[in-house]
């Protein structure tokens, strides 16, 4: 029996993942970065497997921040070229699963084949009923608050809605995550023990669970751990013991 069929229930609905440690990885091996990148990309897709396989609805993973512009650009070229072959490799094998998948962020800043990839992925996916999987790519947690407090200014600047409408709902409807209930857990690999700019709205009760494992090496072992720390806790959301 797996740690995971043995465990209390509710499982959480949404698992969130700050994947990191790829360049440690290489480094520590003594190989190019892009290496560490490349094993990432199998460890996406054994996370992804195993989240279909435990039942979570609801899965999203932290690929490319707005900050990582910032990496030199022979870096960054690597991504993007990695980033095209998992768009065009991975797609038909995420339809087979009926997995949907759905990419967040400032999508703009991506090159035009990468866009349209990403449109094309999301338009052949969008009716599948398996795993939601959501990638966020040049996705900062405050740059997405922005944007939806721009939206809403604009549209109360026009009369479409009042200011006093303003609350936690029309925030969220405004937000790239629209339709996807928050995450339960967020897990960051690497030992780092922050959330750097990542669904800062969104986690806001989230559970967090923090582990040494470096991204490449991350396995079922390591999300089934992670979901039973999660199913060990109380959560409370800011309420005495017992009221809830």
């Amino acid at each position: 029996m797996s740690i995971v069929a043995a465990l209390p229930r509710p499982l959480p609905r949404h698992i969130a993942i700050i994947m990191d440690g790829n360049g440690r990885w290489a480094q520590a091996r003594g190989q190019p970065r892009i290496n560490g990148h490349r094993r990432g990309a199998e460890a996406v897709r054994r996370t992804v497997a195993a989240a279909g396989e435990i039942g979570i609805p609801y899965l999203t993973l932290f690929g490319f921040s707005s900050e990582n512009w910032k990496r030199p650009s022979t870096e960054v070229d690597d991504l993007m070229g990695l980033l095209r072959h998992y768009l065009r490799g991975e797609i038909a094998d995420l339809h087979k699963n009926a997995v949907r998948l759905r990419v967040i962020g400032e999508l703009r800043r991506l090159a035009p084949d990468i866009v349209t990839l990403i449109e094309n992925a999301e338009a052949l996916t969008r009716d599948n009923t398996g795993l939601n999987l959501t990638v966020a790519l040049s996705y900062g947690g405050r740059a997405e608050i922005l944007a939806a407090v721009r939206a809403i200014a604009r549209e109360a600047a026009s009369g479409a809605v009042s200011v006093e409408a303003l609350d936690e709902e029309l925030m969220g409807r405004h937000l790239f995550t629209a339709g996807i209930p928050d995450p339960d857990l967020v897990i960051r690999t690497s030992g780092e023990q922050r959330i750097s700019n990542f669904l800062l709205w969104q986690c806001a009760y989230s559970e967090l669970v923090f582990t040494k494992t470096l991204w490449p090496d991350f396995a079922r072992s390591d999300l089934d751990q992670a979901i039973a720390d999660y199913c060990g806790r109380e959560r409370r959301y800011g309420a005495s013991v017992g009221s809830r």
